[in-house]
């Protein structure tokens, strides 16, 4: 799991694309580019990461009492994180393509498929809540941990890879 972070990180940023074109469609109520809102997501994606991998410490430090406070933690972390993305993120590469149906609509489904992604860590953060005290909620947890975790991985490489850049490219 931890390598699969680590691999994730480890590698070479991409190239920065060009900046996005400036919007001149005349509405107010346009979405603005922001040249460090990419950067931004980005870094949030590291601390995001960070803060998993310390709940992940937990049990092989036998320290199951802490996990719902770090729990909360890391959701209002990736709350925050998910609300930026949405308003500012999608928000505007939906307003750039809005005339363009075919990337407008794959914008749409993918803003979906991240959203279920997003939810499935937020009901995991929700479940374990309460204390987990026998050996059987322990083990769930760490199975339904590795499996956020393979989540919460993927939902950063296609964000990183694939969403990002169209924001960048406008």
């Amino acid at each position: 799991m931890f390598a699969a972070i680590r691999k994730l990180f480890g590698r070479p940023a991409p190239t920065p694309a060009p900046a996005a074109r400036p919007l001149t469609h005349g509405s107010p109520h346009a979405p603005r580019y922001d040249a460090q809102l990419v950067p931004q997501l980005t870094h949030d994606h590291r601390e995001l990461v960070h803060a998993y991998e310390q709940i992940g410490l937990l049990p092989e430090r036998d320290r199951w009492d802490l996990l719902p406070a770090q729990l909360l933690a890391f959701k209002s972390q990736l709350e925050a994180h998910l609300l930026a993305e949405n308003v500012r993120f999608y928000n505007y590469v939906e307003y750039t393509l809005r005339d363009d149906e075919e990337n407008f609509n794959l914008i749409r489904d993918f803003r979906r498929e991240m959203n279920a992604i997003a939810r499935g860590v937020i009901d995991f953060v929700k479940k374990y809540q309460q204390p987990v005290v026998t050996s059987a909620a322990r083990g769930a947890f760490i199975a339904d941990y590795r499996h956020v975790g393979t989540l919460l991985v993927q939902r950063i490489e296609r964000e990183e890879g694939s969403l990002y850049p169209l924001y960048q490219n406008g």
